[in-house]
């Protein structure tokens, strides 16, 4: 037959042609196709380009929406440098509009998103007609009158527009939403259903569902299950059953006693049912509030802040202005008018004076992270809104940032006065003093990712390290820009695709502040870097930030922090879930002093001969790619590297001697394809290997009516019998895995082919063998004149080198994909597994961490406001750690762990922070190290260890000798060590008991430090 490669992969991808962004849109994997193609039918109004209001807008054109519309009246001002990350000086000296500014730089985010600017007034007397185009209405920075009024208005479209208020004054913010009397919710926790296998079902009223090995079902009381593949009991099969929790392990479906007798095997799905919300507008909310306690050692607070910034809507419509910055006055007006507002809410709380007088102090004032944190969470509620998918927000969430300012109550008023720059916003919150300690910090962030770029817009607006004395912010990342980046690390475009992101991103961010020190590095942290990022590094350092995605860079990036007593801010995300972890030291756990349990392996007999799940079949198939088209050619190189003349290696194996892998590189030699006909036919092989041949030798070797020794059938839940099948040719599934294989054969074994239509024969009986591309030698005659024809094509086409590939996931054109996809779902499909479709499967074979831009946004804002609070070396009781899923919506504020202090002995405690010290010199000895110990530390050496080489054991062999020996030359130190680091163990007080572990004791080979 004939084949178009350009008609497959169009095929392949048709249907995502219409999402902006690439494929490979790690976002997908959080929202999935139906939502993003509901965004792409949608048009937004968001009102207010403050640091709010930006921040929204940044996200949701990130994410794809069809349509926003950006509505400003104001015109830019040297404040909004402080909190709008896309206002320049030059907006400010021309005293352009504020829409006018940022509308193309917004554009610019996403170019398939059309982007319009407003500028017309939005007042109680605008006809709000022209709203009824929008499917979704944001306001911020609007007064609460002309938010009752658009939210009345939304309410009562049919359908009705969601609308969404969110508001930011100084240390205080809120979010509120009213997506009409009835919302219907596709999918409430975006979490993916998984099989749990059946290990029994009782014929009881009612019937009883075991899990298999005790497996946590993770259901609750109302839910909906499905079952599938159950013998014995089949009228259970297909059946949806409301379930009764009665463990973890076990629940009740109602009466299954007419049923027949459960036999073995089968599983169950949670069903997703949609839910339906309800909704109250703005009006009739104030009185009766529902809301969010993000922070569960403060349960009033939501109450308390609600009462206050109604208070302080009152305050501007009968002042026409916002309390004045340190105004004690304005103070305790807003406080008087805090508490009538506090008596007429249903349930009363008590009012927070502290919480209202520093809102009243800050009202005016902006900090840059509080609003990259709530626009991260107001903008997932715009994604909510116009997709249907996730809980959405009710209805209220306010969060406070008290603990910012409040150790700042006895700094001068004067210091919080405006004084003309960027910086007024900021100071107006935390005084003069503090953004100048924050201008003199320097600061090393590992990673420029999604986080990362966050994080560094964050930076730029509250000017860390620009002092050019002595401030800096150091970057480092060795990677390249995608475009699969562009949705979410929005300080890329296009046209950065393929360069660094470090020094992109450094450039990106001086365009928003050019005061800002960033020296951009393309350097790995890891320890064959150690050199660069040396202690002396560590120590110039404030602290250090990880915006990072995997957990071991975190442990070894913490592991320098605490050896160099640095405090270390931490996020990450995962879809709509995030979390911030503040490592202080003196104060705090670090990250090492804790582990997740380690992800389970799947047995190789399970991927072999066994699979169950979808997951197994995926990872077969990524196997298969690395075997075939990584590790084999991998191996063929290097083999001719090591003997690069295929005579020698012949008389090497005339003569007996036993080369390793020569086997394995003669058969890749003897089979090895010269034309794209011959990948088809190496290809049409490994089908019949994979789908039918190995299939049949396992049945045979284990029949369907196989039993055990207790009597139980061999072929029972979790294991699936497979069911072999023969070549299709009009099966697109099986084509697409000839074509596929064939095209990564023809790539590692260097053989052209046509892009356009290619022809060629696929043999479809069932004896498709091997080609004879070389005829196997048989006797050593007939080998030796087969490596000498070999020989001969080898020095014509450099047939002794293949080309590995290197598996990647996001380029749609190199067909690797297409086999594991296609690989992937045919065995599925032997062993009756539901396929999964190219999304999950590139998902869950790339590793890919879902991700969007709502979350990214609001962890680097709540890791920036705890930077401010590391920088003023606030009290433990002011940090707060978080953890968040904004798809449900649940945000969680906590105190981190306090550091754990270990008892040596009497009042001698060490924590994981502390090192102590000994200085030497050049004939310092073993026993002189152990006796400085134990005079500066009063407690008794016993052992010495540096890294895995024991210096002094006493019960070893010779080792009472070692005393004698200067520390140099047990340790023999580097030229660039001014120290080593050696573990210690001490005397037990009791005799019989174990030596005790103490703290790292660092040895200095000098009396001053310095390297000898």
């Amino acid at each position: 037959g004939s084949f178009n490669t350009d008609r497959h992969s169009l095929y392949l991808t048709s249907h995502f042609l219409f999402f902006p962004f690439p494929l490979s849109s790690r976002q997908r994997y959080v929202l999935g196709d139906s939502a993003m193609h509901q965004m792409a039918q949608s048009s937004v109004f968001l009102s207010g380009m403050g640091g709010v209001g930006i921040e929204i807008a940044k996200n949701i054109v990130l994410a794809g929406v069809k349509a926003v519309t950006l509505h400003d009246t104001k015109q830019c001002e040297t404040w909004d440098l402080g909190s709008n990350f896309f206002i320049r000086k030059e907006d400010v000296l021309s005293q352009r509009r504020r829409v006018e500014a940022v509308c193309p730089r917004v554009t610019e985010l996403n170019p398939y998103v059309h982007v319009d600017m407003s500028y017309s007034a939005l007042d109680d007397n605008t006809d709000l007609s022209f709203l009824r185009k929008y499917q979704c209405v944001i306001l911020t920075e609007a007064r609460l009158s002309l938010q009752k009024r658009v939210n009345e208005f939304c309410h009562s479209q049919q359908p009705p527009i969601r609308f969404i208020g969110c508001d930011a004054y100084g240390i205080c913010v809120r979010v509120f939403c009213d997506f009409g009397d009835e919302f219907e919710v596709s999918d409430p926790t975006g979490e993916e259903p998984k099989e749990i296998f059946i290990q029994t079902i009782t014929q009881d009223n009612p019937g009883v569902v075991t899990c298999m090995d005790n497996q946590p079902h993770g259901l609750q009381t109302g839910q909906s299950v499905v079952f599938r593949e159950v013998n014995g009991m089949v009228e259970l099969n297909s059946s949806v059953r409301q379930v009764s929790v009665l463990s973890p392990h076990s629940f009740a479906i109602g009466d299954t006693s007419p049923f027949q007798p459960y036999a073995h095997g089968g599983f169950f799905v949670l069903v997703k049912t949609p839910k339906t919300y309800r909704f109250e507008t703005m009006e009739q909310q104030l009185c009766d509030p529902k809301l969010l306690t993000p922070d569960f050692s403060k349960p009033e607070a939501p109450l308390q802040i609600h009462a206050a910034m109604l208070a302080l809507d009152t305050f501007q419509e009968q002042h026409g202005r916002l309390p004045n910055i340190r105004c004690l006055q304005d103070a305790e007006v807003l406080l008087k008018l805090t508490e009538e507002v506090n008596a007429t809410l249903r349930n009363k709380t008590s009012v927070n004076a502290e919480l209202v007088r520093c809102l009243s102090r800050t009202a005016r004032g902006t900090l840059p992270p509080l609003a990259a944190a709530v626009g991260g969470l107001a903008s997932q509620e715009v994604l909510k809104a116009i997709t249907g998918k996730f809980a959405p927000l009710q209805q209220w969430f306010y969060l406070d940032a008290i603990e910012v300012v409040g150790p700042l109550q006895s700094v001068p008023a004067e210091e919080f006065f405006p004084r003309g720059d960027r910086y007024d916003g900021l100071r107006a919150c935390i005084g003069e003093s503090m953004c100048q300690q924050l201008h003199k910090l320097r600061v090393f962030m590992v990673g420029c990712g999604a986080i990362g770029c966050e994080m560094l817009k964050n930076f730029a607006l509250l000017g860390v390290g620009l002092a050019k004395s002595s401030g800096e912010v150091c970057i480092t990342d060795p990677d390249l820009i995608e475009k699969s980046n562009l949705n979410r690390q929005f300080l890329f475009r296009p046209h950065h695709i393929q360069k660094p992101k470090s020094t992109t991103a450094a450039d990106a961010t001086c365009d928003i502040n050019p005061d800002l020190q960033v020296d951009a590095h393309l350097n790995k942290v890891c320890p064959a870097t150690e050199s660069i990022y040396s202690d002396s590094f560590y120590t110039r350092l404030n602290f250090v930030v990880t915006a990072l995605d995997n957990v071991e860079a975190r442990r070894y990036v913490d592991s320098r922090c605490v050896s160099n007593q640095r405090a270390l801010l931490d996020s990450g995300t995962m879809g709509t879930k995030g979390h911030t972890e503040i490592i202080v030291p003196k104060l705090t756990e670090s990250y090492n002093s804790h582990r997740d349990p380690p992800e389970e392996e799947i047995p190789f007999c399970t991927l072999k001969s066994f699979p169950s799940v979808i997951e197994h079949t995926i990872q077969w198939a990524r196997d298969k790619f690395e075997n075939a088209f990584v590790h084999k050619p991998s191996m063929y190189n290097s083999f001719w590297q090591t003997h690069n003349s295929a005579e020698g290696v012949l008389q090497r194996m005339q003569a007996g001697e036993s080369l390793d892998g020569s086997f394995q590189v003669i058969k890749l030699l003897s089979r090895r394809p010269s034309q794209w006909e011959q990948c088809i036919a190496l290809a049409r092989v490994k089908f019949e290997k994979y789908f039918k041949r190995k299939a049949l030798q396992l049945l045979h070797s284990f029949p369907l009516d196989t039993r055990l020794k207790d009597g139980s059938l061999f072929w029972q839940s979790p294991k699936r019998p497979p069911a072999p099948f023969d070549f299709d040719l009009n099966d697109s599934m099986h084509f697409t895995f000839i074509v596929s294989t064939a095209r990564l054969f023809a790539g590692i074994y260097n053989i052209p082919y046509s892009e356009q239509v290619v022809s060629f024969s696929i043999k479809t009986d069932e004896t498709a063998k091997k080609p004879d591309l070389v005829k196997m030698p048989i006797s050593s005659e007939e080998e030796r004149e087969a490596i000498s024809q070999l020989e001969e094509a080898i020095a014509t086409d450099n047939r002794l080198q293949m080309s590995p590939l290197q598996f990647e996931k996001d380029d749609d054109s190199n067909g690797h994909m297409d086999f594991v996809t296609s690989a992937s779902a045919l065995r599925a499909r032997m062993y009756s597994i539901e396929p999964a479709d190219r999304l999950k499967t590139k998902r869950i074979a790339g590793k890919i961490i879902p991700a969007i831009a709502t979350a990214t946004a609001a962890v680097a804002g709540l890791v920036a406001l705890e930077m401010i609070k590391v920088v003023g070396a606030y009290e433990f009781e002011s940090f707060k750690n978080c953890f968040f899923n904004l798809a449900i919506p649940v945000v969680v504020l906590t105190e981190p762990a306090a550091v754990k202090r270990t008892l040596i002995r009497d009042d001698i405690y060490f924590t994981i922070w502390d090192c102590w010290t000994i200085f030497g010199h050049e004939d310092f000895t073993l026993s002189d190290f152990m006796n400085a110990v134990r005079e500066k530390y009063g407690i008794e050496p016993t052992m010495v260890v540096h890294g895995v080489k024991m210096l002094y054991v006493p019960v070893m062999p010779g080792h009472s000798k070692r005393l004698k020996l200067t520390m140099h030359k047990l340790i023999k130190p580097s030229v660039d060590r001014r120290y080593v680091d050696l573990t210690v163990s001490f005397a037990p007080e009791a005799d019989g008991d174990d030596d005790l572990p103490g703290p790292p004791v660092r040895y200095y080979f000098s009396r001053n430090g310095e390297t000898p």
